[in-house]
């Protein structure tokens, strides 16, 4: 049975899961219950599925990418998106709105206003919140990565960052993604487009986690990374890393998967194995980014089989991580395709959330569902028949 490790998701009702891909029957609302274009009955929420002890989140759209779009703040100004965040989710990951240059666009500048919002809105629907991210390659401000700072400079400029940052929300983040992608796909770490690490070593990494710890003794601390959901370099990179760290005695209290997949590849069929291996180093682990990106022709729309396709990644991530006893947190990054980071990136790539953009359910979502329904109605039969 599911260890229990955090209190905010209720023990769903059970109803057994129907097979996804058996012939080309599509996942959709269970029998007897006609859910609505835009079901949010309790009946169709994934949180309210969710076994007990089992997080389900999603990012938050806004900042990023999104300040160039033609569509104002989605979670500030659609009131049908943040009906959809509270209802449907047990945890919330600010997609952009904690990284450097939103949250820190000038050296003597905080911009809190978004994160503060995300946090609030987190405790008003009792959600849980994932921090992102706080050591990272990507998405710095100017100000940073062309100043001219000494290594003394840096060091105190990410330590104040880090404490600031992090104390402003003591207490109210339940995981923080602190180091994110730092190896390369070889498995070698970034010690060039890095800042952090080109400029201070290796060995800074392992301070950031001490800062965390100190500043948020309560907060789980994460490394988190794309392209490591199988057993590959750069998951051995993560590995051996994670494992001399904790000899070290440094506070590493997880490994996460993001799980940025696409049905142009194979699903990553060893993910259960890898994620395994992590628990026995004593590490709870978690999926922290899931979409499935699908190639659809420039105004075409996904054909029946690849959303069947989508459904089965959707449905054998979740399943992989249920089946981890310490992988208690699984969040998919962004849930509908009319803010999805995918088509900016990707070119003939897209609609890789679980609903569309104008919130109708796909398939994926209803496998989501019922894999966390099973997996509830198995932990509440191990619960009554346990001796």
């Amino acid at each position: 049975m599911r260890s229990i490790r955090f209190a905010t998701v209720a023990l769903a009702t059970a109803a057994l899961a129907l097979p996804l891909m058996t012939g080309s029957a599509v996942a959709g609302p269970s029998a007897g219950r006609k859910a609505a274009p835009h079901s949010n009955a309790s009946f169709d929420r994934l949180r309210s599925a969710a076994p007990e002890g089992f997080v389900v989140g999603t990012a938050v759209a806004g900042g990023g990418h999104h300040l160039e779009q033609d569509y104002p703040d989605p979670f500030t100004y659609d009131k049908e998106y943040r009906k959809i965040l509270g209802r449907q989710f047990s945890s919330v990951s600010p997609e952009n709105q904690m990284k450097w240059d939103y949250i820190h666009p000038e050296r003597d500048r905080y911009d809190f206003k978004q994160a503060d919002a995300i946090v609030e809105f987190a405790r008003r629907n009792h959600q849980v919140v994932r921090g992102h991210t706080l050591l990272w390659h990507s998405q710095n401000p100017a100000w940073l990565e062309q100043g001219d700072f000494s290594e003394k400079e840096l060091r105190a400029i990410l330590r104040e960052h880090v404490t600031t940052v992090v104390g402003r929300y003591a207490g109210r983040i339940q995981q923080w993604d602190v180091a994110n992608e730092i190896f390369d796909d070889q498995g070698n770490l970034r010690t060039q487009d890095n800042i952090w690490i080109r400029e201070l070593g290796p060995g800074i990494v392992a301070d950031v986690f001490r800062w965390v710890h100190k500043t948020d003794p309560k907060a789980k601390l994460f490394f988190n990374d794309y392209n490591v959901e199988s057993v590959n370099a750069k998951s051995d990179a993560y590995y051996a890393l994670i494992r001399d760290l904790l000899d070290q005695g440094v506070p590493v209290h997880g490994f996460s998967v993001q799980g940025h997949l696409s049905t142009r590849y194979g699903f990553p069929g060893d993910l259960e194995d890898n994620l395994r291996r992590f628990d026995a180093l004593g590490l709870e682990t978690a999926v922290t980014e899931l979409d499935v990106r699908m190639d659809v022709p420039e105004g075409g729309t996904p054909t029946e089989a690849q959303e069947r396709q989508q459904a089965d990644y959707y449905q054998r991530t979740l399943e992989a991580c249920l089946a981890v006893d310490g992988c208690n947190s699984f969040t998919i990054w962004g849930f509908t395709d009319k803010y999805s980071w995918v088509p900016v990136f990707f070119e003939g790539e897209g609609f890789a959330n679980v609903m569309t953009a104008d919130f109708t359910p796909k398939p994926a979502f209803y496998a989501l569902r019922d894999s966390l329904k099973e997996a509830a109605r198995k932990d509440d039969c191990g619960k009554h028949h346990k001796p």
